[in-house]
């Protein structure tokens, strides 16, 4: 019998905690935990707990865990953004195959490094783009690759940041600021950037990008506003409320069920009182209007691929539901697909329409639409296996190209929207 494939995680947070560990109770057999770190002693404890790590292999710190000898297979790096590259590359150099949170690195030159690196140590390193993985995307790469549209000339795509969501990570959360973690067009959607290069099978040319920080400044506060939420007298007609958001909102809040994301990353095993608590005097609890945010709040990005096909790429943090919505325009048909209807409309111009409820093609679409779970079980059954990576896995090197199209659109649009030539960066 295969034994089960051992891992550290480093990050105990919504990724590492709440999505990762807990597969070393569904799927046992795949895969083992054996040491932690955070800098959080409570999560340490309650992971060590559940999973029975030793307490030798409990660190309060990456870095604490690092100094020791490679401890098991895989290490999962879920820190934030700016220490990946200072926890990969001494992984890899230990003997880790490495499980990495998008992004790389918001630094083109890092991303490069760790690359290298894992070239040198001959390791398996998978970036966590598991829009790859869920059955939507799967579905529509399967239409393109069988040719049903014929070549596909070019392609609108979205991404519906719900408005809570941005309060939530871009405003008042850990990714709000471009210095410390990354651009929104990057940490965001590089998943984006991604899938849609991933799905075309090409790389980006050229790009150009206009976007701000639009709305979430502190001009455009109603008046009344206050610092914090639980002084405010704008809060009856401010869908940005913290209190209704982590309480009351029929899809966030603890007083109508849902203690999981985002609730439970303003207060571990929040409830009323746990999540009262937190809004008091934490971050979560201030106005989005007088917050130290920096990062845009809606985006276009232009897109010539190298095969001369031409993407037009939205995100906008204004909408009331989230997912992805496409439009894919080939010589012979188009696709439409709407991710949070789980559609897929496929019209090819002279043959019948299908029409695919993707709820069909999968039980579990939990996780980023089913795409968390199936992106680490392939990967840890093809390092059990001792296998290559498959065309879905998304390895460092594809990654690279994700980020590459990100941080070009992210210099266009800091220059007036000026097209950015990729083919220089590559070859940094």
């Amino acid at each position: 019998m295969q034994k089960p494939v051992t891992v550290a995680i480093v990050g105990l947070g919504g990724r590492g905690k709440d999505t990762y560990a807990p597969m070393a109770l569904s799927r046992p057999d795949l895969m083992k935990i054996v040491a932690i770190a955070d800098i959080v002693p409570e999560k340490v404890d309650e992971v060590a707990r559940l999973y029975g790590v030793p307490r030798e292999r409990c660190f309060d710190s990456a870095e604490a865990l690092l100094r020791e000898p490679r401890l098991a297979d895989v290490l999962f790096v879920c820190t934030q953004d700016r220490q990946h590259v200072g926890h990969a590359i001494p992984a890899l150099r230990k003997g880790y195959h490495l499980l990495l949170e998008k992004p790389i690195s918001p630094v083109l030159s890092e991303c490069q490094r760790v690359l290298a690196e894992a070239k040198k140590a001959d390791r398996q390193v998978v970036v966590c783009h598991v829009l790859r993985y869920t059955p939507f995307f799967q579905k529509i790469k399967a239409v393109l690759d069988a040719g049903r549209i014929g070549e596909v000339v070019s392609v609108m795509a979205l991404e519906n940041v719900v408005y809570w969501h941005q309060a939530h990570s871009f405003v008042r959360g850990n990714w709000r600021r471009e210095e410390d973690t990354s651009p929104m067009i990057l940490q965001k959607s590089c998943h984006d950037l991604d899938i849609l290069l991933w799905l075309l099978g090409d790389r980006c040319a050229r790009v150009s990008s206009f976007g701000s920080l639009r709305h979430f400044r502190p001009e455009m506060a109603p008046a009344g506003a206050a610092e914090r939420c639980r002084d405010c007298s704008a809060r009856d007609g401010c869908p940005y409320d913290a209190y209704k958001i982590y309480l009351t909102n029929e899809e966030t809040g603890v007083l109508a069920g849902h203690t999981g994301w985002p609730a439970d990353i303003v207060a571990m095993h929040p409830n009323e009182a746990r999540i009262r608590a937190a809004l008091e005097d934490g971050p979560y609890g201030r106005c989005v209007y007088h917050c130290d945010n920096d990062v845009v709040d809606h985006q276009v990005v232009n897109l010539e691929l190298e095969h001369g096909q031409t993407v037009s790429f939205t995100m906008c943090a204004f909408t009331k539901t989230g997912g992805r919505t496409l439009k894919i325009m080939g010589t012979h048909g188009d696709i439409r697909a709407d991710m949070h209807e789980n559609t897929i409309d496929v019209e090819p111009f002279d043959a019948p329409s299908e029409h695919v409820e993707v709820r069909t093609l999968a039980e579990d679409l939990s996780g980023h639409a089913g795409g968390d779970i199936r992106m680490v079980e392939e990967y840890l059954e093809m390092l059990a296996s001792g296998g290559r990576p498959s065309g879905t896995l998304s390895t460092l090197e594809a990654s690279v190209e994700s980020h590459l199209a990100a941080l070009a659109a992210e210099e266009s649009r800091k220059h007036g929207g000026r097209a950015v030539e990729i083919a220089p960066l590559r070859g940094l």
